[in-house]
């Protein structure tokens, strides 16, 4: 590891600014998706907005700002730690966007993203622990909460490591964190968070 692979989170927070949710809802509709809705600018808010094909289109996105970060410092030969710097970077760009008054999502897709580019099966099996949580609590703010807690955890007992438990432990924080303020939320949008009838 060279001192010039530090770089990389400076990299990754500007990569993850690219605020999608933002301006592609604005170019096509004229609208700000961060004044209706969850308020959130990401996929699902997007899809709220403009339905499942922009929403796509936006997570497609968002996810290729984490992967294009942790891949150019993981081409560059940057260590484990330096990833899991870049991928934290990348996603508190997307919750916190300089190029869009730091108002941004949530910072799933961008984490996918991260994860892909160092462990394609690693990105799989943080999507199926999500699942897991979000069908188990029904409430998909405490869902990605304790999913985002508890993956490093998952991540060392299936023998995961190196890179992509570094990632996950370098995320969770900041997923933690930004999810963890919407503990109360109900979004009576998403049916995964109605009760049961």
């Amino acid at each position: 590891m060279t001192l010039w692979h530090w770089i990389f989170p400076v990299v990754g927070y500007l990569l993850g600014s690219l605020a999608f949710a933002v301006w592609l809802p604005r170019c096509v509709a004229g609208i700000d998706v961060r004044r209706g809705g969850s308020g959130h600018a990401g996929a699902t808010n997007t899809m709220r907005h403009l339905g499942w094909g922009w929403g796509a289109a936006v997570l497609t996105l968002d996810a290729l700002k984490g992967y294009v970060a942790v891949a150019l410092a993981q081409e560059a030969g940057a260590g484990a730690w330096v990833l899991a710097l870049t991928a934290a970077a990348a996603v508190i760009g997307h919750i916190w966007p300089v190029f869009a008054d730091f108002r941004g999502g949530m910072g799933n897709a961008t984490t996918f993203g991260a994860l892909l580019a160092v462990s394609p099966l690693g990105a799989l099996l943080a999507v199926g622990w999500l699942i897991a949580w979000v069908l188990t609590l029904r409430h998909t703010a405490r869902a990605n909460a304790l999913a985002a807690a508890t993956g490093w955890a998952l991540f060392w007992a299936l023998g995961l490591t190196g890179a992509p438990l570094a990632v996950v432990a370098g995320v969770a924080p900041f997923l933690v964190f930004r999810f963890a303020q919407d503990w109360q939320r109900q979004y009576r949008e998403l049916w995964l968070d109605r009760p049961a009838t």
